[in-house]
């Protein structure tokens, strides 16, 4: 294994505390990959990392050695582009499900088309990530975010929109507003952050109020939510992209169309910890210019 590689092993084994993880991204073995940190320890003559039965972490010498590498790894990357290189390797990106498949998947080719070295594993969640122990380059992610050490770029924002099945508003009325939800229910989404479902958000004379209906179906996924709201379970607000072809075929209604939810966020976040690498720089850069336009309209 050349040096180099064996720089990228080391953070990578860092990142996720892990030499099987570290070894699978990279395509090597494991024994390969512990082959090569004992050599490059015996080398340095230093131990680097520290190993338990169910984690790896870097020694106080490995922590250092760590900051200087994943440096000389990105200018590495910067000084092969800027002559013309490509900008090669492995770019881990974890995004809402319905978010990269609707908007991010049809522009995904032209992306790749444009660096063909690179790949991309995309991952789809809603949960917090761990980025760097899970060996995350960076996440797309919507709503407002807690604060947190990473970096937030706001790629744009969405218009919301409340919908209900026919069914459900021939059995509970069309409310004319907010006043009027009585009787109604929702399909309650569940926060990742507090366990609880949220409470419906409607937009009156420039102030936002808050509505928690009664919910007897919970859900923790925007799919769930959604497919809920087409079986008549309940009032449900969700961008308006999602249900766009929902809308056209009259399988749901929009409902309080004067009273809209507040527009949702969508923002990027990478470590703050790490130098920006060039792969994440040319994806973010990518983001800006190709698909927050679509969020802008979303």
């Amino acid at each position: 294994m050349d040096r180099f590689t064996t720089l990228a092993l080391f953070v990578r084994i860092v990142d996720r505390g892990s030499f099987r993880g570290a070894a699978a991204d990279l395509g090597i073995s494991r024994p390969a990959a512990t082959s090569a940190i004992k050599e490059l320890e015996q080398r340095l003559g230093t131990r680097l990392l520290q190993r338990t039965t169910r984690h790896v972490q870097a020694t106080a010498e490995g922590q250092a050695y760590y900051h200087r590498c994943v440096a000389i790894l990105a200018d590495l990357e910067d000084a092969d582009r800027g002559a013309g290189g490509a900008v090669a390797g492995l770019l881990r990106v974890d995004v809402v499900g319905n978010l990269a498949r609707t908007i991010m998947l049809p522009a995904l080719p032209a992306f790749l088309a444009r660096h063909p070295a690179l790949t991309v594993h995309l991952g789809e969640g809603e949960r917090f990530v761990d980025l760097v122990r899970e060996g995350v380059d960076c996440v797309v992610r919507a709503g407002e975010l807690a604060d947190s050490d990473m970096v937030v770029r706001r790629l744009g924002t969405m218009e919301e929109i409340t919908v209900a099945s026919p069914a459900y508003l021939a059995r509970h009325g069309t409310p004319g507003s907010p006043d009027m939800l009585d009787g109604h229910v929702m399909v309650g989404f569940v926060s990742s952050r507090t366990g609880q479902p949220l409470p419906l958000e409607f937009t009156r004379d420039g102030e936002v109020v808050e509505v928690a209906l009664p919910a007897r179906v919970l859900v923790g996924g925007a799919d769930t939510s959604a497919e809920a709201a087409r079986l008549g379970l309940g009032l449900v607000q969700a961008p308006r992209y999602r249900f766009a072809g929902d809308l056209a075929s009259g399988r749901l209604v929009e409902v309080l169309p004067d009273f809209p939810p507040t527009p949702t966020p969508v923002s990027v976040l990478y470590p703050s910890s790490r130098q920006l690498s060039p792969r994440v720089r040319v994806f973010i850069d990518w983001l800006v210019e190709t698909v927050t336009p679509t969020f802008a309209t979303a």
